[in-house]
């Protein structure tokens, strides 16, 4: 009877602490959703060194490895101008370099018709100049790579609407064929909170002719994502910020035919579909979108 006791006693107490430890969650979990097409991203397991990380490279960009259940895994961005069929990551571990292979699948995106104002289609001269001077500072934010790894690629919506524009729609302003939309448009009233939907550091905030008034948060390893058209900001580079941190509120600054947010999510310099790192899909709703890029 007592050494009954005592195993009961040991089962409880083992019990109750590990009640108290951390939930432990699998690496599936923590990443985006798996699509190879343009815009999507491609999770691809690769060699390399035990204790050591490998570097890899897609299209000259460096790419996110994090551990994987036997090895390594590469989370490649792979940018909407990319055209479907083969395509290859370059990896070097130690003094080996290899290239993997992989395929990208076609995707067909919506084609979608905007009216806008002249000036916004046929830049003048000043809003072309602004727009160039611009660039810089943008491409710099974009290129941002840190070594520390996300602490989560499970996002929360960074705002509560209804999704007004999907990511890849694409557009024609006044019947001239534009860039693809390369961010998912939130329409909600200008004054909504937009919140960090993962752990992150603000890297560069500033009023741009495009994308008006403008948050860029690098989460690790390349991942960066952009808040545009804000009417307010309340962050400024530098700042760390947590999930649910307010970055700012929703407006209709820049090129926009209404307020809403458009949200950006990049991988190796490549915008991707932010849809991919969000728990579930949710439905198209009509509402005010960008003619900006």
């Amino acid at each position: 009877m007592r050494g009954a006791h005592t195993k009961s006693l040991v089962g409880l107490i083992l019990y109750l602490l590990a009640s108290l430890l951390p939930v432990t969650i699998s690496a599936s979990t923590e990443l985006p959703t798996s699509l190879a097409v343009p815009g999507g991203v491609a999770i691809l397991d690769v060699p390399g060194e035990a204790e050591r990380a490998p570097a890899v490279t897609f299209d000259g960009n460096r790419v996110m490895v994090l551990p994987g259940p036997a090895g390594w895994r590469a989370i490649v961005g792979i940018p909407l101008a990319r055209a479907p069929g083969a395509a290859a990551i370059e990896i070097r571990s130690g003094n080996t370099i290899l290239t993997q292979g992989f395929t990208v699948a076609g995707k067909a995106y919506a084609t979608q018709r905007l009216k806008v104002a002249r000036k916004h289609v046929d830049l003048s001269p000043q809003d072309a100049a602004r727009v160039e001077q611009e660039q810089p500072r943008i491409r710099t934010a974009m290129a941002t790579f840190t070594d520390a790894a996300p602490t989560t690629m499970n996002f929360i919506s960074p705002v509560k609407g209804p999704r007004s524009s999907s990511f890849g729609l694409r557009r024609m302003f006044n019947n001239q064929p534009r860039n693809p939309h390369s961010g998912m448009d939130i329409a909600a009233p200008t004054g909504t909170p937009i919140f960090a939907p993962a752990p992150g550091k603000v890297i560069e905030t500033g009023d741009f002719f495009f994308n008006g008034n403008s948050v860029f948060v690098d989460h690790g390893q390349g991942l960066i994502t952009l808040y545009c058209h804000l009417s307010k900001i309340d962050v400024e580079p530098g700042t760390e910020v947590k999930t649910g941190d307010k970055l700012g509120e929703v407006g209709a600054t820049g090129r926009v035919t209404g307020p809403h947010l458009h949200w950006g999510v990049a991988l190796n310099r490549a915008f991707v579909d932010p849809a991919l790192f969000l728990p579930a899909a949710k439905p198209i709703s009509p509402g005010a979108s960008a003619a900006g890029p």
